[in-house]
C-alpha cells in the first residue's frame, strides 16, 4: 500500500481526530434517509478509533450548497454509535466541545459546504478545521475526487491516514489494473460519455471483452447504422469510431423500447423513430451470461437500463451473485438497487464512490489521496 493507513499509525489514545466522512446521503420528504450505505461503511473505522482511545470529530458534507442539515445523519448514527452534534464547523463553541472531549468521545460537525472556504480550498479555513485535531483520517473516499479544503487542505498542516473503507477501495479498486485476472470483463453502463469515455478508452486495452450497456450503447448503435429513435444520445462525444472496431467490444443485441402506445422488446434493426431505448433484452443478458461465466475477473460501472428499467441490472446483479470470480461494482446508481435486492454481500466488492470510482479507475488516483502518498 503506497498510502499511509489508519492501522499503520500507533498511539491514538488521547489523540484528537479528525475523520472527513461522506454523510451525502439521500433524505426523503419526511426526513428518513434512504440508503445508509455510505454511512455503514464508516462505521468500522469510528469504531476502532473509539476502541483506541482517540477523541473523534467527524466532518462531512450534504448536498451541494451547505442547505442540508447533518442532524438526520447524527440521529441515524446514534443508533449505532453514540456521537454529540455541533450546528457549527469552526469557531469558539466548537473549539469548546473538542477541549471538553475524553478519549472515545465522537462529535460531528454540521455540513462543511455552510463554509464558504469549503469548496474553495481556502487554507486560512482548512488550517481552522486542522486546528481540532491531531491527525486527520481520510474515511471519504467517495469524494476524494474533490479539491475541497476538507480533502486536499486539510491534511497539508496534519499527519494524515487513510480510513479503512477508504483502504479497502484503494486496494479493491486497484485490482483492476494491477492484479488483472483473465478472462477479464468490463462492463460499462449509464449515460455520460464525457466522465465515462477514459475508462473505456483504458478497459477496452486491458480487458478481453468489454461490454457496453445503458444510454452509452446509443452511440455506438447510430455508427452502426441502426435508428435509435428518441433515446438519449451524446452528440459532443468524439474518437468512437476506433473503439467500435475493437473486436473485443460487445453490445446489446436486442432491446427494450417504449412508445406513446407500447412497450415491447424487439431487435436493434427494429426501433422506430417514435420510440425510446429504456433497456436491453433477454437475448443480449443471455450473451452477458455466457462471458459472465467464464470470467475470472469482472469489473461493473454503471445501470443497464433507463430510470426505473432496472431489470437488466438486477438480472446481471444475480449473475454477479452466482459468479466466483473477482468482481468489482462501481458505486452511485446501482447501489440503491443492490440493497433493495439484498444481494450488498454476494456481489463482491460495492465501491461507496461514483465519479470518484470512475475517475481512480481511469487514473489510479485521486486528488484527496495523492497528498496521503507515503
Amino acid at each position: 500500500m503506497k498510502y499511509k493507513t489508519l492501522k499503520s499509525m500507533k498511539g491514538w489514545k488521547g489523540k484528537r481526530v479528525l475523520v472527513r466522512a461522506d454523510f451525502n446521503v439521500p433524505v426523503d420528504a419526511n426526513g428518513k434517509i434512504k440508503d445508509t450505505f455510505r454511512i455503514d461503511a464508516t462505521l468500522p473505522t469510528l469504531e476502532y478509533l473509539r476502541k483506541k482511545g482517540a477523541k473523534i470529530v467527524v466532518v462531512s458534507h450534504m448536498g451541494t450548497d451547505g442547505k442540508e442539515s447533518l442532524a438526520v445523519v447524527r440521529k441515524y448514527l446514534n443508533k449505532k454509535f453514540k456521537i454529540d452534534f455541533s450546528k457549527e464547523v469552526i469557531g469558539a463553541s466548537v473549539t469548546e466541545k473538542v477541549a471538553k472531549m475524553k478519549n472515545g468521545d465522537a462529535l460531528l460537525l454540521e455540513n462543511v459546504r455552510r463554509e464558504k472556504g469549503e469548496m474553495a480550498n481556502d487554507k486560512n479555513f482548512a488550517k481552522a478545521l486542522a486546528n481540532l485535531a491531531d491527525v486527520y483520517v481520510n474515511e471519504a473516499f467517495s469524494v476524494s475526487h474533490r479539491k475541497h479544503a476538507s480533502l486536499v487542505g486539510v491534511p497539508r498542516f496534519l499527519p494524515s491516514v487513510l480510513g479503512l473503507q477508504c483502504e479497502a477501495e484503494v486496494s479493491e479498486l486497484s485490482k483492476a489494473y494491477e492484479k488483472v485476472r483473465h478472462p477479464f470483463l468490463f462492463i460499462l453502463g449509464g449515460a455520460k460519455f464525457d466522465t465515462k469515455l477514459p475508462l473505456l478508452k483504458r478497459f477496452i486495452v486491458i480487458a478481453d471483452q468489454v461490454f457496453v450497456g445503458g444510454a452509452l450503447a446509443h452511440n455506438f448503435f447510430r455508427i452502426e447504422g441502426y435508428e435509435i429513435g428518441k433515446s438519449l444520445i451524446d452528440e459532443d462525444v468524439k474518437g468512437l469510431e476506433k473503439i467500435a472496431k475493437k473486436p473485443n467490444l460487445l453490445l446489446p443485441v436486442d432491446l427494450l423500447v417504449e412508445n406513446k402506445n407500447s412497450k415491447r422488446e424487439i431487435g436493434l434493426d427494429e426501433v422506430e423513430k417514435d420510440d425510446t431505448i429504456v433497456d436491453m433484452g433477454h437475448t443480449s443478458l443471455a450473451l452477458l451470461e455466457t462471458y459472465v461465466k467464464k470470467a475470472k475477473m469482472i469489473v461493473w460501472n454503471g445501470p443497464l437500463g433507463k430510470g426505473e428499467n432496472i431489470a437488466a441490472t438486477k438480472a446481471l446483479l444475480k449473475m454477479l451473485a452466482r459468479s466466483k470470480a473477482v468482481r468489482i461494482v462501481g458505486g452511485g446508481d446501482t447501489v440503491e438497487v443492490i440493497s433493495r435486492l439484498k444481494l450488498m454481500d454476494k456481489v463482491g466488492f460495492v465501491s461507496t464512490g461514483g465519479g470518484a470510482t470512475i475517475d481512480f479507475l481511469a487514473d489510479g488516483s485521486l486528488p484527496a489521496l495523492e497528498i496521503l502518498k507515503k
